[in-house]
């Protein structure tokens, strides 16, 4: 554990949204943070604003590999191992079962589940290891974002829906896993946050605006930050297993 930083995080999808808002979050709390993304400049400018605490590391946080690297770094830059791994890198797809574009699925299930299902255990495997000797001295976390739409179907995004449903199961899976061996895991659920989710995912103008006439004020990254920041300092016997964050005139889903 690095004297400097008590806390060592990984966060993926650190580029933008609520991962960009997660990573400004724990470091200005003083947690070493590694962020992933695939835009390597903005990862730059990240770390140029963030200073020491911030480091980025370009890749798909689908790659087994890229995900290896993203620990090493951890371990080098902060002298010692992560031990918060916040799984938020994904996207969107718009759209029902009858007409969303099928063929956008396979990278959905590819970035949505397996690559969140590869960064859960591999996380999993290394904190297991280190909390069998810190429990209950030290917290160890696997934050996953999750959705409003895995835990109750929309019929306008009922696609990408499916899979936050799967991962949700991979979620409780794996704290009833390893949260008898001191590793919590907590599952994010939001609500409607404002970012560039909704133009990778095909929204429309006339829909994000109908959203904001219906539910607004919309969440924003740094709403989403502040729930995961609270689940991570909780004291180590303390596991917020699951939180659901809405904007408070959302009624559904």
């Amino acid at each position: 554990m690095s004297q400097q930083h008590p806390r060592i995080a990984i966060v993926t999808g650190a580029t933008s949204g609520i991962g960009e808002a997660t990573a400004k979050r724990l470091v200005a709390a003083g947690f070493g943070v590694v962020g992933n993304g695939r835009n390597a400049d903005k990862l730059a400018t990240l770390e140029a604003e963030l200073g020491a605490g911030f480091c980025g590391v370009a890749g798909d946080a689908a790659d087994a590999d890229v995900l290896d690297t993203l620990f090493a770094t951890a371990e080098t830059r902060f002298s010692g191992a992560p031990d918060t791994i916040v799984v938020n890198a994904g996207r969107g797809l718009g759209g029902s079962v009858k007409d969303a574009d099928l063929a956008q699925f396979e990278e959905v299930l590819r970035i949505n589940v397996l690559g969140a299902a590869t960064l859960m255990q591999k996380a999993a495997q290394r904190l297991v290891a280190t909390q069998q000797d810190a429990f209950p001295r030290a917290a160890a976390d696997i934050v996953v974002i999750g959705s409003v739409v895995g835990r109750q179907i929309s019929p306008f995004s009922a696609v990408y829906g499916s899979s936050k449903f799967a991962v949700h199961s991979l979620v409780e899976g794996l704290r009833r896993e390893v949260g008898p061996k001191g590793v919590r895991v907590s599952l994010v659920e939001p609500g409607i946050v404002v970012s560039g989710f909704q133009a990778v995912a095909g929204y429309s103008d006339r829909l994000v605006e109908d959203f904001d006439e219906r539910f607004g004020p919309l969440l924003v990254g740094e709403d989403i930050a502040e729930a995961i920041h609270f689940i991570v300092t909780q004291p180590p016997h303390v596991h917020l297993s699951e939180i659901v964050v809405r904007p408070t005139r959302q009624d559904y889903p």
